[in-house]
């Protein structure tokens, strides 16, 4: 695959993208572009157009390697015109490498597919010799949404990313010095833990990759599917987003009936918080289903520094629902609103030293201006998160939820802004607001506020209209729970939408902590806000 994308003009620095799923073919083709010192980027292809667009777009591909077909929801999804649409908004891809699916409509023209590009030759493939790359030369760029403006095109190093694996490693226990150790991480391509996932071969583990809807399909679902995936595989360390294993829990599965999970010795939990009680629910699943030991390793991080501030150690007491500690080289703190660290009270989680893996810049940001103030805006030369965090006087950790307002569904974050411009662009919308109501110990909540074109009601109709907007823009897994129809978005006097103090309302926050109605150019509006949130906390 190396020589391949050689063939096709890629030199190191140049970019390539790939609109790919969790398959094996995406990971290789990583490593590929790793290996000759081109830069990766990927998207998932249950993503829109748009959104793929916005974040490609940015970057300037030379070669685009795609599916012309998915797998997703339970149901075959055909991408050979979302491909055409995607060569004609990004005039920089020369080439496109394409893989072939059952899935497709059509046939889609290409240069080079799969088979061609990874037909051997010996001899050219015993001469190749991987790059010497500087350390801070580039590996991948990542996308991360803030609330204003288009997708963060995030650039981290070949060097921090593998002082970063091997952290990742250290902290979950997984290497090939436990024999077939091998290493299941439930993942999208569209998620920074798919990036994780490659810890497991920096360790010599082998990779246990998923590609599919962990409850099989929406129509019919069955959360026991990713469980008899693990047995099947033998796998010994086995990683989901918190609410995968609430969900489990939910839909009262029992693991032993999934076949043999004798051999997992370890559960890794992220994404969003665990409560207590489905840690323990899962400690006797697993127990019960014959494994000799349990030992779970939740973690939280970000697709901005690709890392995890807080995980696992399996030399300390393990108390469900907390993180165990902080992670080697992340001087992670809690700080109070007056800007001092505290234990044993929540906080914002800051980072007050360097980060190994943290970003080298944003691509194509003119003097770091957006990256200086999307993570250093509040405390200068200190990076806020935008988490909640409690650090014990143990050292553990527990994770409350997003202290800002970008949205949070099953751990892939999307910035606010992007759900605007996809319902915003109905002409019957006006307005819209959204937040992200996470938490610890309550279920994910996000509503949607609209206000429409007067004459307009939000009927099941419109309703279906703009959920349909946001999944065709960005992606199903962004579909509101509820959407009610406003006359009023909140904004403060410069136009600003109000979203972090109504979702500190909708919290449970009084009205008076979390705004200010002087500097607010309507104040009115939020009369509607503080009754809903009223309504909420009685129901």
């Amino acid at each position: 695959m190396a020589l391949t994308l050689k063939s096709l003009g890629v030199q190191r620095g140049d970019r390539v993208a790939a609109y790919m799923p969790n398959v094996p073919e995406t990971m290789v083709a990583f490593l590929a572009c790793s290996s000759i010192g081109a830069i990766w980027s990927v998207c998932a292809p249950d993503m829109g157009t748009a959104a793929v667009a916005d974040r490609f777009r940015q970057i300037e591909p030379k070669v685009l390697i795609a599916v012309d077909g998915v797998h997703y929801g339970g149901k075959p999804l055909n991408r050979s015109a979302v491909l055409q649409e995607l060569r004609a908004q990004l005039p920089s891809v020369k080439k496109l490498l394409l893989v072939k699916t059952p899935f497709a409509a059509s046939p889609v023209e290409h240069d080079v597919d799969w088979a061609q590009a990874t037909a051997r030759n010996d001899a050219e493939v015993a001469a190749f010799e991987p790059e010497w790359l500087p350390f801070d030369h580039p590996i991948w760029i990542v996308y991360s949404s803030g609330t204003t403006g288009l997708p963060k095109p995030i650039v981290h190093g070949q060097g921090g990313i593998l002082l970063t694996m091997h952290a990742c490693g250290l902290h979950n226990d997984v290497g090939a010095s436990y024999g077939a150790n091998n290493f299941g991480e439930r993942s999208s391509t569209g998620w920074v833990m798919w990036n994780s996932q490659l810890s497991g071969l920096a360790f010599g583990a082998t990779i246990c990759i998923y590609d599919g809807n962990p409850a099989g399909s929406k129509e019919k679902p069955d959360w026991r599917v990713l469980w008899r995936f693990v047995a099947r595989h033998k796998v010994t360390f086995f990683g989901a987003g918190a609410a995968y294993f609430t969900n489990c829990m939910k839909a009262s599965i029992v693991a032993k009936e999934c076949g043999d999970l004798a051999r997992v010795r370890a559960l890794g939990s992220t994404g969003s918080p665990l409560p207590d009680e489905v840690q323990r629910w899962g400690s006797k699943q697993i127990l019960d289903a014959g494994s000799k030991e349990v030992w779970w390793c939740n973690i939280s991080g970000g697709t901005d520094f690709c890392g995890a501030f807080v995980g696992g150690n399996r030399e300390l007491p393990e108390v469900p629902g907390q993180m165990q500690c902080r992670e080697l080289g992340h001087a992670v703190e809690a700080w109070n609103e007056q800007g001092q660290p505290v234990i044993g009270e929540v906080g914002e989680l800051v980072c007050t030293k360097a980060i190994p893996s943290m970003p080298l810049y944003f691509w194509g940001d003119e003097g770091n201006a957006r990256y200086v103030s999307s993570y250093f805006d509040t405390y200068p030369g200190v990076w806020r998160h935008g988490d909640w965090i409690r650090i014990g006087e143990d050292g553990g950790c527990i994770i409350y939820g997003r202290s800002d307002a970008t949205i949070n569904r099953l751990g892939l974050r999307m910035g606010t802004s992007e759900i605007y411009s996809a319902v915003e662009g109905l002409p019957e919308v006006l307005d819209s607001m959204v937040v992200d109501l996470e938490y610890l110990g309550r279920d994910s909540y996000m509503p949607l506020f609209v206000v429409l074109r007067p004459g307009i009601a939000l009927d099941d109709a419109m309703r279906t209209r703009l959920n349909n907007a946001i999944k065709t823009s960005l992606s199903p897994r962004f579909v509101p729970n509820d959407i009610f129809q406003v006359a009023e978005i909140p904004r403060t006097l410069s136009g600003k939408k109000q979203e972090l103090p109504i979702k500190k309302l909708l919290l449970g926050q009084l009205i008076e902590k979390v705004v200010n109605r002087e500097a607010m150019a309507n104040p009115g509006s939020l009369d509607w806000y503080v009754a809903f949130a009223a309504q909420r906390a009685s129901a």
